[in-house]
């Protein structure tokens, strides 16, 4: 069964709110979705815009309310097949609990921004074996070598996604902006990686 681990600061905002969203999207593949983090208010839910946003991207409510913080450990970290970090620094963070992830951790702007230009026969066909942990991290060490094709954006904020922990309803919604398009490309990937 493969794991997704998205990561924040908080793990009240961003990281729960990639979490719930993509753990209903790939449910029918029995992909296993959490999330923690780095700076993490431990035990507490999803902040209630956060909450409003997963229910209207089309999460399940029981995940939605069910959904408490944790701290991201050297543990949680190494479990995961894929990090989708919110940020640079929380990439980095994963990295240095866990540095065979090196090429597994991605921002998610980055790796919506790295499989934009993949079919998914591209992805597919770098995806190889039986078993679906091995399919997707082959496919993803194919994923990372084209950080070196695609480069970095000219801004490299353009890779993050904006903190709305505190902060007003619009920039709730330019989180929302960021992160749920980067969120198909996970899904579309995974999909042709792991496969039927």
């Amino acid at each position: 069964m493969i794991q997704i681990l998205t990561v924040c600061t908080g793990n009240v905002c961003r990281s729960p709110l990639a979490d719930v969203v993509l753990r209903g999207r790939l449910a029918d593949l029995g992909a296993q979705v959490s999330s923690a983090g780095s700076g993490a208010l431990v035990g507490d839910p999803l902040t209630p815009q956060t909450a409003e946003l997963a229910l209207s991207a089309g999460a399940r409510p029981e995940d939605v309310e069910t959904h408490r913080a944790r701290r991201l450990t050297e543990r949680i970290a190494a479990e995961a097949d894929l990090v989708l970090a919110m940020t640079r620094d929380h990439r980095r963070a994963a990295v240095e609990l866990s540095p065979t992830l090196l090429r597994r951790a991605f921002t998610v702007r980055e790796f919506g921004r790295l499989g934009e230009g993949l079919s998914e026969g591209e992805i597919a066909e770098s995806a190889v074996g039986s078993d679906p942990r091995g399919r997707l991290r082959a496919a993803l060490r194919m994923l990372a070598n084209r950080r070196g094709v695609v480069g970095p954006p000219e801004d490299l904020a353009m890779d993050d996604v904006v903190d709305p922990y505190r902060q007003k309803d619009a920039v709730y919604q330019q989180q929302a902006r960021q992160l749920l398009p980067a969120l198909d490309q996970v899904e579309r990937f995974v999909r042709a990686a792991v496969g039927p």
